[in-house]
């Protein structure tokens, strides 16, 4: 039982965290850091790496990725990207606007 409730402690701080990213500053690093040439402008997951939006993993997810990357991934250390700059990111992630279905585009629904 301990170990559930500190689980939920540690993911209910990296939420609360994550909320207070900026995502107009988010989207200014996911330029700077590199972000894009792998995940794409918006992170739609072009041309290389995973789609991280819309809808991204939950924020302490993706900052153990950052951290401790799986694959060919580069580890972004706290010492040169910090926390509030991952909340950040995360914050403009999380912004990005799902697109229209296939049915809602008229030359797609025939």
């Amino acid at each position: 039982m301990r170990t559930s409730a500190l689980l939920f402690a540690c993911f209910a701080a990296a939420t609360a965290f994550a909320q207070q990213g900026d995502a107009a500053r988010g989207k200014a690093l996911f330029v700077q850091e590199g972000c894009y040439a792998c995940h794409g402008t918006a992170g739609h997951g072009e041309p290389y790496g995973p789609r991280l939006a819309p809808g991204p993993l939950p924020f302490n997810v993706v900052l153990g990725q950052l951290r401790q990357p799986r694959s060919v991934m580069p580890r972004y250390d706290a010492r040169f990207l910090s926390d509030q700059d991952a909340a950040d990111i995360y914050a403009y992630l999380a912004s990005v606007p799902a697109g229209p279905k296939a049915s809602d585009i008229p030359l797609l629904r025939d």
